[in-house]
């Protein structure tokens, strides 16, 4: 018992003190009750197959393709139409879209679907990121409390209180209260989040070196004036044909930038970009994209058969599977004082010299016979794994920027209707409960993998956040040590019958007081389980109704905001706000109190003694 307490106040002082990361503090109080005898080994491990801790690496990728196909723009384009430039009305509308999921789905999987469209919502309108996601999490937990299925502790009491003999309760019995919560939460956190967490991030500043964007080097080196799409009709004379055989640059002196082709029809987009290679055949229905003057662009096409697209949007250039770089030429390198063609980046490299900047010049045009000189920069393109491996060659060349990491931040836009469809799947299936709900998630995570909303399997587990995936699984076993231990059954136990004579509102208070206290530590669900049975017992020793008591315990378990562990929202978003600890006491610790002393009040009225 003494090793366990000793090791809950190391772990509390830690957390607090914030100078190691979070996971790592889990971890070693996870082993030192390893170490000390009151864990076994598969009780110490018990949290990484938790389906909670499972459930959240599948929320991670799911999150991830949300974003990732720009269905979280898109959703907060429509969400920030409602909101206007108000900040205000932009917080309330997440607190009440965030409620309002919450009453139907887990928390969990609530904050999940709502985290990339708030930070989306927030880079679009300037706003501040840290203090609209913090409330998020807060928000999906006090809307869990207005279903039946909003979150599992209601289900605990309504199973405690089934189990006594009574009705069972409905799904809106816990309207009333959940409303209550929702409200008063709402007007705490208006003040709360704006005198502790309305702050900018600091990577919007511009100190230091910084990476040019994609946007940036397509205006810089004016890539789009000279830009024409040309279409291929089924009847034109180059189906079939490879740009080698074809000989667009000698025969028209234009240059062949990509090859698009795909459906572009319809609610599933397919579309596959191909960075002109010598061996790249042109089917019916591809669209290639060139560079030239507008009389051979229009040479070319009437010769060949081709339409030519002369608005400039569908013209514009995208990075789905090729994208663009500079790369720097070393004083030395091999490269200097022979031409681009001589050189074959294509045909050696596999990308595409579209442009050399010497000195304040921009040089784009017959750059086949140009002569590289020291101090060029050549802007290359090619598909992103090709632009990525020409870091390879440091004697010769360095490549500008990290390449993985602009393919990255592309969105895959044409796949936001397949993102959609799924997360309406998961959505529904955790609702109507078909599966369980770590089944549902993992599901959903799987099928955007597969769907195509990554680039890459490796793109999907870069998504995951494994702090808090290692910070909420080190820290359930937790409830394992208190148990064995008998400091679980002790506090509660002693806690309730010191405080009988009393009468019941004083017990009812010190169920929800222990409750919110060992959810700091444990988890809600856990801590529901062990009190809830003792709130029933309680009741019927004072003879009174037990239903306020059990609400207790439920809203004791659930509203717990006083650190990052205490329920997974909070967790998933400590990373993306860039939170300490000591922002959840801050915020967190008034809330969760005056919310409290709320409860208390408002449970006897709701369901009198």
């Amino acid at each position: 018992m003494i090793l366990t307490l000793v090791t809950l106040a190391f772990a509390a002082v830690f957390f607090v003190w914030g100078k190691l990361r979070a996971d790592v503090v889990a971890l070693l109080a996870l082993l030192i009750l390893s170490f000390g005898g009151v864990l076994t080994v598969p009780e110490a491990l018990s949290g990484f197959s938790n389906p909670i801790v499972i459930m959240m690496v599948g929320l991670f990728v799911v999150g991830g393709a949300i974003f990732n196909t720009g269905l979280a723009k898109i959703i907060g384009a429509k969400l920030l139409a409602f909101a206007g430039d108000s900040p205000m009305r932009l917080f309330l509308l997440v607190m009440g879209a965030t409620s309002f999921i919450g009453a139907f789905v887990s928390n969990t999987g609530t904050v999940a679907l709502m985290l990339p469209i708030v930070v989306s919502m927030a880079s679009v309108s300037g706003a501040s990121a840290s203090r609209l996601l913090m409330p998020l999490a807060f928000a999906s937990s006090m809307g869990g409390m207005m279903t039946l299925i909003g979150t599992p502790p209601n289900l605990v009491i309504s199973e405690v209180w089934e189990e006594a003999g009574h009705e069972p309760l409905s799904f809106f019995t816990f309207l009333p209260g959940g409303l209550i919560c929702v409200c008063v939460g709402t007007l705490l956190l208006i003040p709360l989040s704006k005198w502790f967490l309305d702050r900018r991030n600091s990577e919007g500043g511009d100190s230091g070196r910084r990476n040019k964007s994609l946007a940036e080097l397509v205006e810089e080196y004016g890539l789009l004036t000279d830009l024409y799409r040309l279409s291929v009709p089924a009847g034109s004379s180059v189906c079939g044909k490879s740009l080698a055989e074809l000989d667009l640059r000698r025969r028209f002196g234009i240059d062949v930038l990509e090859v698009r082709s795909g459906d572009a029809r319809g609610i599933i987009k397919k579309v596959r970009q191909q960075a002109a290679q010598p061996d790249t055949v042109l089917h019916p229905g591809d669209y290639v994209y060139i560079r030239g003057a507008e009389a051979a662009v229009g040479a070319l096409a009437s010769r060949l058969g081709l339409g030519v697209e002369t608005d400039e949007t569908p013209g514009a250039m995208e990075f789905y599977d090729i994208g663009i770089a500079e790369i720097v030429l070393m004083p030395n390198s091999s490269v200097i004082n022979r031409s681009i063609a001589d050189v074959g980046f294509r045909r050696e490299y596999g990308v595409n010299v579209m442009a050399v900047r010497r000195k304040n010049s921009y040089l784009t045009k017959d750059l086949a016979q140009l002569t590289i000189r020291a101090g060029d920069v050549l802007l290359v393109q090619g598909s992103w794994g090709a632009v990525s491996r020409l870091a390879d060659r440091p004697s010769d060349w360095v490549v500008l920027g990290q390449p993985l990491a602009e393919a990255s931040k592309v969105t895959l836009d044409y796949k936001a209707p397949v993102a959609a469809l799924i997360m309406a799947a998961m959505v529904l299936m955790l609702v109507f409960d078909f599966v369980p709900p770590v089944v549902s998630v993992m599901s959903a995570a799987v099928l955007c993998v597969l769907a195509g909303c990554f680039r890459n399997v490796e793109d999907a587990y870069r998504k995951i956040n494994w702090e808090s995936v290692v910070l909420i699984g080190a820290m359930m076993p937790m409830s394992f040590a208190l148990e064995k231990t008998g400091i679980s059954e002790m506090v509660s136990s002693g806690l309730v019958s010191g405080l009988g004579a009393l009468g019941p509102l004083p017990v009812l208070a010190g169920i929800y007081l222990t409750t919110s206290l060992m959810t700091l530590f444990i988890s809600n669900t856990a801590t529901a389980v062990l009190l809830a049975p003792i709130a029933m017992q309680s009741a019927v020793a004072l003879g009174v109704n037990p239903l306020p008591f059990l609400f207790a315990v439920t809203y004791g378990a659930s509203l717990c905001f006083a650190s990052p562990f205490s329920t997974p929202p909070n967790a998933l978003v400590m990373p993306a706000g860039q939170y300490k600890f000591s922002d959840y006491i801050k915020v967190g610790v008034p809330l969760q109190l005056i919310l409290g002393f709320v409860m208390v009040l408002v449970l006897p009225l709701l369901f009198p003694f």
